[in-house]
């Protein structure tokens, strides 16, 4: 699989055409198959791209701006649309070659389970790896009503592939009793809030790899109304890129991304989409050194 082409459309803003001296790679893993309620998160990423028109390159929360950084946005991977399994071995096909080259992934999602395949390749390549994981939702499910592959289980997986005192957990307000149950025992979980739990655990993970994942139902359903399973009692967008900044300031180092779950049909205001393309910004401009 070529990594310097995944689709052609539109950017993100300010996006590089060179490839080959890129640190970061944007791609959109156009995927909602496996969604225990609305679909329409294998739209996010392309509108995401679409409405970052909208943002200026410089961000005065970091003092930086996207002409500093070199990325390239390699558009959607091509799923075969339906077929859960075989959309995620290409996404962690296309992200192993990305991490072999020495590339930053920032994915756009789609449903949380992809990233699932990302967790398993960026682990593979750091095996010290840690994980943020912003979100409204556990997603500490063996199964959903039997099947393994849902959008309620990546983070369960990636429990019990790296274990889970690897894994941090922050802003969860929704899952099943077992799910809280196995929250608490098993990894680092901070529910309801972020910021400043994430403020007192960043200082052990000095000198970490980590991955963020972030999932845009963290954030009130008044302010990103705009996701699949929308629940109430969230963060504000400030919390939220107050969040990211806190992981950008800190001493960890951040190896990849990304920002699922935006479904651009349930928010006609288009402010959920704009949310996460602010996000992106502040990610690139933050994570990528």
């Amino acid at each position: 699989m070529r990594h310097d082409q995944a689709y052609s459309g539109n950017v993100f803003i300010a996006s590089s055409e060179d490839y080959a001296s890129a640190k970061a790679v944007i791609y959109g893993m156009p995927m909602d198959y496996t969604v225990s309620f609305r679909p329409g998160s294998r739209f996010g990423p392309a509108r995401i791209r679409e409405v970052s028109i909208g943002l200026e390159e410089y961000s005065p929360y970091l003092d930086r701006g996207l002409e500093e950084v070199a990325y390239f946005d390699a558009g959607d991977l091509l799923l075969p649309f339906g077929n859960a399994a075989r959309s995620l071995d290409l996404i962690g096909e296309y992200v192993k070659g990305l991490l072999a080259e020495g590339k930053f992934p920032l994915g756009l999602g789609g449903e949380h389970l992809v990233s699932w395949p990302v967790i398993r390749e960026v682990y593979a390549r750091y095996p010290d790896l840690a994980i943020i994981h912003i979100d409204a939702h556990a997603d500490l499910r063996e199964h959903y009503e039997g099947e393994p592959l849902s959008h309620s289980t990546p983070i369960r997986k990636a429990s019990v592939l790296m274990g889970g005192k690897n894994i941090y957990q922050f802003g969860i307000r929704s899952g099943s009793r077992e799910e809280f149950e196995y929250a608490r025992k098993e990894v680092n979980f901070y529910p309801f809030d972020v910021l400043e739990p994430l403020r007192q655990v960043l200082p052990e993970l000095k000198g970490r790899p980590v991955y963020v994942t972030i999932d845009i139902d963290v954030l009130d359903p008044s302010a990103a109304p705009g996701t699949g399973t929308a629940e109430a009692g969230g963060i504000t967008s400030k919390e939220l890129l107050a969040a990211i900044h806190a992981i950008a300031r800190s001493e960890v180092q951040v190896v990849g991304a990304d920002v699922v779950e935006v479904a651009p049909v349930y928010d006609p205001t288009e402010q959920t989409q704009i949310v996460a393309a602010k996000l992106v910004r502040e990610m690139l401009l933050g994570f990528v050194k």
